[in-house]
């Protein structure tokens, strides 16, 4: 891997990751396909919008369909006809998120498969392996993501464990072809957090995560620990924070100084009928879009808004029918792409705080107006 910071403004950064499956512009936005498949879209049409770079998860791969018939595919590329870079996370959003079918050790986590009930471990070195055996491009460090709210005490030794962790992460990491980036954790401490960075650099990795946010703090907490957390970073490497994905979250956290982000929102949202515009959240079951022939953004060019309209995509959800939930994930993830390239060229021209303010200022009329309609 190679990245160059090609401008900043203030603590923002645009630059260039360079990885065996192509080059990435930053800030990116990366669409998820836990399961080898960004729901709802197929990977020409992720092409088309000119997504560079997509997550999936390895926890999830080596139950389903098993690392051995990825592997016999040569790798996740050809498995699932993605010739771009991949990115895949080691499984330490599943110790958070499945804590009633797991049991934390030193040496790893104890889970009971949701498919089957199947007990299995995971540890650093299988999590790494696999992770290689993936054949992605960028792997993550296996690491405790910590729950919220969480004492002092629970956080230190948590994120301790962590730390040992991703110390056995980079001891198991053999791939010349993967990049292995270290994640700092320490919940809603800060000083928790300057500590697990410190470990993480003596470790030296090739790119930085940020994790354990976006699990139920507030907003306002959650910014408060980006402000104290960015600048532990080195600065000539990726930063990445994980799981964050409100378009405002992500100017907020652009304007700090972040590169990476993921999140399943914008494909979720797509499947609920909450559309992105440069206007508001556009809600598509509202009966105020019945007979409505406006696109679902008449300022976005995606295929979705150049030949649909909210009536049509409207009566498609009603209807039930998957064209709609395409259309509309379409529409979501090109208004995020779009985005990102916008947050990039100001960056590059150095206006980004006047976008940000301008950003935030649209959101609040959007917010006045549903206000007031309703």
């Amino acid at each position: 891997m190679k990245f160059t910071v090609e401008a900043t403004d203030g603590a923002a950064r645009a630059g260039l990751l360079e990885l065996p499956h192509g080059r990435v512009e930053t800030p990116v936005f990366m669409p998820v396909a836990t399961c080898a498949s960004v729901k709802g879209i197929t990977p020409q049409v992720l092409e088309e919008i000119s997504y560079s770079l997509v997550l999936t998860n390895a926890w999830h791969l080596m139950l389903r369909p098993g690392v051995e018939i990825v592997s016999a595919h040569g790798g996740l590329h050809d498995f699932m006809g993605w010739q771009g870079p991949i990115l895949t996370d080691s499984g330490g959003y599943q110790v958070f998120s499945l804590s009633r079918r797991r049991r934390i050790t030193e040496q790893g986590v104890r889970f009971s498969s949701p498919y089957d009930g199947t007990e299995f471990e995971l540890t650093a070195e299988i999590s790494i392996e696999t992770q290689q055996r993936l054949g992605a491009d960028v792997i993550m460090a296996f690491d405790e993501c910590t729950p919220y709210p969480a004492s002092y005490e629970f956080t230190h030794e948590s994120m301790l464990r962590s730390m040992r962790w991703a110390e056995r992460s980079k001891q198991a990491h053999s791939s010349e072809k993967s990049t292995l980036f270290g994640i700092v954790q320490g919940g809603m401490y800060p000083e928790l957090r300057s500590e697990s960075a410190d470990s993480l650099r003596r470790l030296g990795f090739e790119g930085y995560a940020l994790g354990g946010l976006a699990v139920g703090e507030p907003a306002e907490l959650r910014e408060a620990i980006l402000d104290a957390s960015v600048d532990l970073l080195p600065a000539d490497k990726p930063r990445y924070l994980m799981g964050i994905g409100l378009p405002h979250d992500i100017v907020e956290a652009v304007y700090r100084g972040v590169d990476m982000f993921d999140c399943v929102i914008p494909t979720r949202n797509a499947r609920t009928g909450f559309l992105y515009t440069k206007h508001g959240l556009l809600r598509i079951r509202n009966a105020v879009h019945r007979d409505d022939r406006q696109p679902v953004d008449p300022d976005c060019s995606c295929y979705t808004c150049r030949h649909f309209s909210r009536a049509y995509l409207r009566h498609l959800d009603k209807c039930g029918e998957m064209l709609g939930m395409l259309l509309s994930t379409i529409h979501n993830l090109y208004y995020y792409r779009q985005l990102l390239r916008e947050l990039r060229e100001a960056v590059r021209k150095g206006c980004l705080d006047d976008y940000r303010q301008s950003f935030h200022a649209r959101r609040r009329e959007s917010f006045a107006g549903q206000s007031t309609s309703m």
